[in-house]
């Protein structure tokens, strides 16, 4: 998106200054104008002026046309226009790593960047939205939102972090994730060619650096639990002897208590006896920084002596001078003292280092494994049990593509850096195994070869994981752009059909122009399937659910299902036995039946046979279940197998991605099982795939289980009672900015005898409230309009009518239309496209419910 200046000529652009080539110009134009009074001058008084004189003034003139022409074939005078002027300012802007919006203080926009309108909902039909109303209908912002409001009102600069569930546009997806967003204002210098003071408003997503900063700080009290409560003491001291850091562990080896020391309180003195605090603070004559082992006593609290073995490094900074220590204590009152303990302690060591959730193993000084724990077998997925691992190269195991940044962290960790970079690496066997080494330096021992200490975590799962969400945002992305097309599209059909309807009304079946009408309303209700199909894919369309008992739907398809799949393949049925009913759209069902059949169909190029299967699966089968994701309850089972060619692994991945298709060029749209999928989740089942190549396909659809509540019967009877009479005489108010369906709305309500007032959008809409004193029955609004949408319009028309009947027409799911209502109770819904009798029963409908209520 680029950037979107607003308003007039007159309205300066805030972000743009004036050129320096005006100024130029004009100091070009004060010249010419002292010439040209020099040159009236010389033509009054030619008579008196000599002639060398007057020829050295046309010199003149001559040398600065002359300069004037070079001057502008150069560029040095530059009539610079408004589009020239906001070139690089605004490139600039739309550099900005966030969003940013210009506006005066009371709201009205004069321009955005780029960054501000990738936000979900800082468009409204291309035109960008205040930052207020950006985060209108967030109740976490709602405060942040205020007071910044405020500062902006009074010219202040004001800065918050507002913590959103879902982020901007609510995803569904992700809606148990915090994102975060920083949302500053401040005001800009006053110039003299703006008409009101002006601000400028930030909004940053910092959904990154807050969750980063989490798990460091997580991290980071995880580090200092485990030292703390290590095994071994620590402690570190400053270049003076001051205790800076004191474990858990060695504090209550002292004496201390932890929760009463200070940095600085102790001294090394106070905890060594005699001149093992020297010892300590002393460096190494020949400058090495080296880890020293000293046995030494401590002093406990109490005076008593604690004999330790200390590893003890201290360090220096650039200048060469000592730093902080670093000492590891170990306690060797209870060190063992036989060679029985000896061995115990190696059994303990042994069972540590081979209980271990990660891999370990330590390698020479040219990469070959010395020494490996148990899980590192399983990790690395090692099977050979007649070669084994020792003084195999490492960098065998891992995949060609990481073996140098590997051989590179070898190097580093044989140089005694401190620092080695993990390594991220797949394994050289099949799949897609990955794993994550971390290198480190091995302290040398007499005679030992080992040099190097690798730690692998298997990553397998994680990358899985990230690969899926990286799937899910593009599926998301895509259902998006889907939905917001086939919203578009809808109001088109909702014109085609409703005209069509009006035509039909003056031309009946005997009439010559009777069947073309019905040809554009057909086709108009065939490209109203194809909009569901968009909306199918995207999770956006309006459902209409009803209790259905599967083995009926299934029956009732299994004549088209058979003409559908031809002579050479063959269908069979099988029902298990007192199946559960579901609540579903009985026509979307169908629909995802019909698209699996005709892959299985197009899977047996030769024939073969496909199978529907329905049973029931109770909540304990559920459980064993291994399938990713579904959750323990009871569920209807509606299997689709066929015979044909199978999937490979791969291309099973990817089935229900949207545009992915293995069918040959024009047979196949790659969005029959994106529907599918889309339809399924939308009805809160799951749908598995299991494929073998050259053995056949079988899909997997588990629909919860429905339980009819106690009135459902009762009001589902007395919603299947038809509306007979559709005229009227209420009043009704039409929102609607689209004018095509305004008009189209609007003349079939006048038809029926309903009083009707017309306004494109919500501001308009509450002018008209105010024009006929709020004297309606009714409301009939869109839901998406540019400026105030519905749901906004909505609240404001409470505040004087509470109790007034509304009709929301959208071209989106009712249900994620009504979760942007607060109170949706006196609401009603009309999913576009509509037709002349939809839009006249619906209103019908909803007066007369009214009239019941006021009775």
């Amino acid at each position: 998106m680029a950037s979107t200046p607003l308003g007039d000529d007159n309205y300066p652009d805030p972000l743009v200054s004036s050129p320096q080539g005006g100024g130029s110009v004009w100091r070009v134009v004060l010249l010419g104008l002292f010439l040209i009074g020099l040159s009236v001058a010389f033509s009054l008084y030619s008579d008196r002026i000599p002639p060398d004189a007057t020829i050295a003034f046309v010199g003149v003139l001559a040398v600065v046309g002359v300069f004037c022409l070079f001057g502008l074939a150069a560029g040095l005078f530059r009539f610079a226009g408004r589009d020239e002027r906001r070139t690089v300012p605004q490139a600039v802007a739309d550099s900005l790593p966030f969003g940013a919006v210009v506006s005066d203080r009371d709201g009205k926009i004069s321009y955005v960047n780029a960054q501000y309108g990738s936000f979900t909902g800082a468009m409204n039909n291309g035109v960008p939205v205040g930052v207020p109303r950006l985060f209108a209908g967030q109740s976490d912002a709602s405060e942040a939102i205020y007071r910044l409001s405020r500062a902006a009102k009074d010219g202040r600069g004001a800065i918050e972090d507002i913590r959103i569930m879902g982020g901007l546009g609510g995803s569904q997806t992700e809606s148990q994730r915090a994102f975060w967003y920083r949302v500053a204002v401040r005001p800009l210098p006053e110039t003299d060619d703006a008409r009101k003071p002006l601000v400028i408003w930030s909004v940053e997503d910092i959904t990154r650096d807050k969750e980063n900063n989490e798990s460091a700080f997580r991290d980071l009290q995880r580090a200092i639990d485990y030292l703390d409560h290590s095994p071994a003491g620590f402690f570190s001291a400053d270049a003076h002897g001051h205790i800076q850091y004191l474990n858990s562990t060695l504090s209550d080896w002292l004496g201390y208590d932890l929760a009463e020391f200070n940095a600085g309180q102790l001294r090394l003195s106070d905890l060594v006896r005699g001149d093992g605090a020297t010892l300590l603070m002393r460096g190494r004559g020949d400058g090495e920084i080296r880890t020293e082992i000293i046995d030494i006593d401590l002093v406990r609290r109490n005076g008593t002596s604690l004999p330790v073995r200390m590893l003890h490094r201290a360090a220096r900074l650039a200048d060469g001078e000592l730093g902080e220590t670093r000492t590891l204590v170990l306690d060797m009152s209870s060190a063992p003292d036989t060679e029985e303990e000896l061995r115990a302690a190696e059994v303990r060591f042994s069972r540590f280092f081979n209980d271990t959730p990660f891999a370990i193993a330590t390698l020479d000084g040219e990469g070959r494994i010395i020494r490996t724990n148990a899980p590192f077998g399983r990790i690395f997925r090692w099977v050979d049990e007649e070669k084994s691992l020792e003084l195999q190269p490492l960098s065998d195991l891992i995949g060609e593509g990481s073996r140098e940044r590997f051989g590179r962290a070898i190097a580093d960790a044989l140089a005694n850096r401190s620092e080695v970079e993990p390594v991220d690496a797949l394994l050289s066997g099949e799949g897609d195994h990955a794993v994550r080494l971390y290198v480190s330096a091995s302290e040398p021992g007499a005679g030992s070869p080992e040099r190097v200490n690798v730690y692998a975590l298997d990553m397998t799962d994680q990358r899985k994981l990230e690969a899926q969400f990286a799937q899910s945002q593009k599926m998301q992305a895509v259902g998006q752009l889907a939905g917001g097309v086939a919203h578009d599209f809808n109001n088109l059909l909702t014109a085609i059909i409703g005209f069509s309807d009006l035509l039909l009304l003056k031309h009946k079946p005997g009439d010559p122009s009777f069947s073309e009408l019905m040809q554009i309303k057909q086709n108009a209700n065939r490209a109203a399937g194809l909009t569901r199909q968009l909306l199918a894919f995207s999770r956006r369309q309006t459902l209409r659910p009803q209790v259905l008992e599967l083995p009926l739907i299934v029956d009732d398809l299994t004549v088209l299902l058979k003409r559908m799949i031809g002579e050479k393949n063959t269908l069979t049925v099988e029902h298990g036995r007192n199946i559960w009913p579901v609540r579903a759209d009985v026509v979307q069902l169908e629909q995802v039946i019909i698209n699996l059949v005709v892959n299985a169909r197009d899977a047996m190029p030769e024939g073969g046979s496909i199978t529907i299967r329905t049973s029931n699966i109770a909540q304990g089968e559920a459980e064993r279940l291994s399938y990713e994701g579904m959750i323990a309850a009871d569920f209807v089972l509606i299997e689709v197998q066929d015979t044909g060619t199978g999937m490979s692994p791969d291309v099973l991945q990817k089935i229900f991605e949207p545009f992915f298709t293995t069918k040959e060029l024009g047979k196949g749209t790659g969005l029959g099982l994106s529907t599918v999928y889309g339809i399924v989740k939308q009805t809160e089942g799951y749908i598995y795939p299991e494929s073998m190549l050259g053995v056949g396909t079988t899909f997997k659809i588990y629909l919860p289980r429905h339980v009819p509540a106690a009135n459902e019967i009762a009001a589902k009877t007395l919603a299947a009672a038809p509306v007979r009479d559709l005229t009227g005489h209420e009043r009704i108010l039409l929102v609607e900015d689209e004018e095509s369906v305004r008009a189209f709305s609007a003349r079939a309500l006048r038809a029926t005898g309903y009083e009707v007032f017309e306004a494109d959008g919500g501001d308009e809409a509450l002018e008209v409230l105010e024009d006929i004193e709020f004297k309606i029955d009714l409301m009939i609004s869109d839901v998406v309009m540019p400026e105030m949408d519905g749901p906004t319009l909505l609240k404001h028309v409470r505040k004087t009518m509470p109790d007034l009947k509304v009709i929301f027409v959208s071209g989106y799911a009712e249900e994620s239309v009504r979760r942007d209502i607060e109170d949706d109770q006196s609401v009603e819904f009309l999913p576009k496209p509509y037709s002349l009798d939809q839009i006249n029963s619906k209103v019908k409908e909803v007066l007369q419910k009214l009239e019941k209520r006021g009775n």
